[in-house]
C-alpha cells in the first residue's frame, strides 16, 4: 500500500497550486499552510486543508521546526517543498525524516552536496562532467581572490558558493574592476544566503544555458525528459524557457543527456533534477550546477515529454518504480514558457505591487497558464515578483512563436506595471524567430525594444470606443442590432 495519503505544502504561489492539482489526481490529501500576507491566496482556498502560520510574512515560510510540527498536527504523511523557501535546505529534509515524515524531493545528503558549489563541481569532474576552470574551494579573502582570478584570465564570474538565482554574482573583465564586484558580489551573498563565500570561474562569452530535467527512482532507474533553453535572462535570473531548445546540435544534445544521466546513476541521486550547463560558440559543454528541485521552468518539459513531473515526483518519494524506460517516452513540438512578473522593464525591471483590477487570462488550443492570480488579488510586496507562467505550445517552432504572439496578445492584466509587453516585443525579435539566443540577449537587445511606445491596453479600449459608437449611431437610425 502507498504510505502517502496527505500532502502539506510548504510553499505558496502558484507553485503551491501546481502541487493540489496534483495531489487531486492521485487523490491525495492537500494541505495548504498560508502567511498573514497571503490569507486571500487561491491555493488557501483550493487547497483540502489549510492552516494559518503567524508571525513574521517572510519567515512563515522559512520556519521548517514550525512547519513540520504543523503537518504532524494536520496527520501528514509527507511534505512537499515546491520551489525556492526550504526546497532546498538539507537540515530541512533531514528533520522530515526524523519526524517520520516523507519529504518529497532527494536525500538530504544529495541536498547538502549540491548546496555547495564547489563540493558538487569536485563531485561532478569525479564521474565525468565537464566543469569550468576555476576554484575548488570557497573564497574570503579579496587578496588571494584577486590572484587566483589573474592566473584564471579575465573575464572571469564571481559566483556565490552556498545559493543561486543570480544573487551573489559578478562579472569581472578587467583587473581593476575586481575589488569593488568582489564586494558586492560577497555582501550580497551574505545578505540572501547567510553566507559571503564565494567561488571563481573562468566566464563564458556568449553562452547558451542548456539545462536537463532527469527523473531517477529509489531503484538505480534514471532517465532525462529532454533539454531546456533557459538563455534569456536578465541579472542572471531566467525570464524566458523554451524546450527543446530551437538550434542546438544534435550531437550535443545527446552529449548533455548522456553525461546527466551518466551523473545521477553515479552518484545514486534519487527524485527529480535539472543539470544545467552552459554551452559555449564553439559547442563545448560545462556543468554549472544541479538544482535538487522542481523547476519554475518544469512545465514546458510536462508539454513536450507528456509527463507530469510533480505526480513522478510524489510517486518516486513513495517508493514507487520508475514507470517507463527511457526508449518510452516520446517527445513531440515546442514549448516556451514566459515568466509573468509584476516588474517595470522600463526602470529597470523594479518590482511593483499593487491590486489587479483587470485580468483577461489567455486560452484555446497549446495555451497553459499556470497562476495564482485573479481579478481583485493584491500582489504582495514581501515575495518574489512573479505572478504566473504562461506556456504555449506547437508541434514546430514557428507555429509555436506565433502562438506566443497571439497569446500575449490576448493577456490583460491591469493595476500594476508588468513585463507583459516586453514579452510581446522578445517574440516579434527576428533574432528570438530564428532561435538566436545566448545569456547575453536580453543585454543587447533592450535597449532596442520599443516598450512604451504602443499601449495594447488603450488600442483594445479604442477598439471597443469605436464598436459602442456604432452600435449607437445604428440604434439613432432605429434599426435592429444584436448586442
Amino acid at each position: 500500500m502507498n504510505k502517502i495519503s496527505k500532502v502539506l505544502i510548504a510553499n505558496r504561489g502558484e507553485i503551491a497550486l501546481r502541487i493540489i492539482r496534483a495531489c487531486k489526481e492521485l487523490e491525495i490529501t492537500s494541505v495548504a499552510i498560508f502567511s498573514e500576507a497571503d490569507v486571500e491566496g487561491l491555493w488557501v482556498r483550493k487547497a483540502d486543508e489549510c492552516y494559518p502560520i503567524l508571525g513574521d510574512v517572510i519567515q512563515a515560510y522559512l520556519n521548517y521546526e514550525t512547519i513540520i510540527s504543523m503537518a504532524k498536527k494536520a496527520n501528514c504523511d509527507a511534505i512537499h517543498p515546491g520551489y525556492g523557501f526550504l526546497s532546498e535546505n538539507a537540515d530541512f529534509a533531514k528533520a522530515c525524516e526524523e519526524n517520520g515524515i516523507i519529504f518529497i524531493g532527494p536525500k538530504p545528503e544529495h541536498i547538502a552536496l549540491f548546496g555547495d558549489k564547489m563540493a558538487s563541481k569536485v563531485a561532478m569532474k569525479e564521474v565525468g562532467v565537464p566543469i569550468l576552470e576555476g576554484t575548488n574551494e570557497p573564497i574570503e579573502d579579496k587578496k588571494e581572490a584577486k590572484k587566483i582570478a589573474s592566473q584564471i584570465g579575465y573575464p572571469i564570474i564571481i559566483k556565490a558558493a552556498f545559493g543561486g538565482g543570480g544573487r551573489g554574482m559578478r562579472i569581472v573583465r578587467q583587473e581593476k574592476e575586481f575589488d569593488s564586484m568582489f564586494d558586492t558580489a560577497t555582501n550580497e551573498a551574505l545578505k540572501f544566503f547567510g553566507n559571503g563565500q564565494v567561488f571563481i570561474e573562468k566566464y563564458v562569452e556568449n553562452p547558451r544555458h542548456i539545462e536537463v530535467q532527469i527523473i531517477a527512482d529509489k531503484y538505480g532507474n534514471v532517465v532525462h525528459l529532454g533539454e531546456r533553453d533557459c538563455s534569456i535572462q536578465r541579472r542572471h535570473q531566467k525570464v524566458i524557457e523554451i524546450s527543446p531548445s530551437p538550434r542546438l546540435n544534435q550531437e550535443v544534445r545527446k552529449e548533455l543527456y548522456r553525461i546527466a544521466t551518466k551523473a545521477m546513476f553515479k552518484l545514486g541521486y534519487e527524485s527529480v533534477g535539472t543539470v544545467e550547463f552552459l554551452v559555449d560558440e564553439n559547442d563545448n559543454i560545462f556543468f554549472i550546477e544541479m538544482n535538487t528541485r522542481v523547476q519554475v521552468e518544469h512545465p514546458v518539459t510536462e508539454i513536450t515529454s507528456g509527463i507530469d513531473i510533480i505526480q513522478r515526483m510524489i510517486e518516486i518519494a513513495d517508493g514507487d518504480k520508475m514507470k517507463y524506460m527511457q526508449e518510452e517516452i516520446n517527445f513531440r513540438g515546442y514549448a516556451i514558457e514566459f515568466r509573468i512578473n509584476a516588474e517595470n522593464p522600463q526602470k529597470n525591471f523594479m518590482p511593483s505591487v499593487g491590486t489587479i483590477e483587470k485580468y483577461l487570462t489567455p486560452n484555446g488550443p497549446g495555451v497553459r497558464l499556470d497562476s495564482a492570480a485573479y481579478t481583485g488579488y493584491k500582489v504582495p510586496a514581501n515575495y518574489d515578483s512573479m505572478i504566473g507562467k504562461l506556456i504555449v505550445w506547437a508541434l514546430d517552432w514557428e507555429g509555436t512563436v506565433k502562438k506566443a504572439r497571439r497569446a500575449l496578445d490576448e493577456f490583460v492584466l491591469e493595476g500594476f506595471p508588468t513585463n507583459i509587453e516586453l514579452h510581446r516585443e522578445i517574440v516579434r525579435d527576428e533574432d528570438f524567430k530564428e532561435g538566436n539566443l545566448t545569456t547575453s540577449y536580453l543585454d543587447t537587445k533592450m535597449d532596442k525594444f520599443k516598450l512604451g511606445a504602443k499601449d495594447h491596453l488603450k488600442d483594445e479600449e479604442k477598439k471597443m470606443s469605436k464598436i459602442m459608437q456604432f452600435i449607437k449611431s445604428i440604434k439613432s437610425k432605429n434599426l435592429k442590432v444584436r448586442n
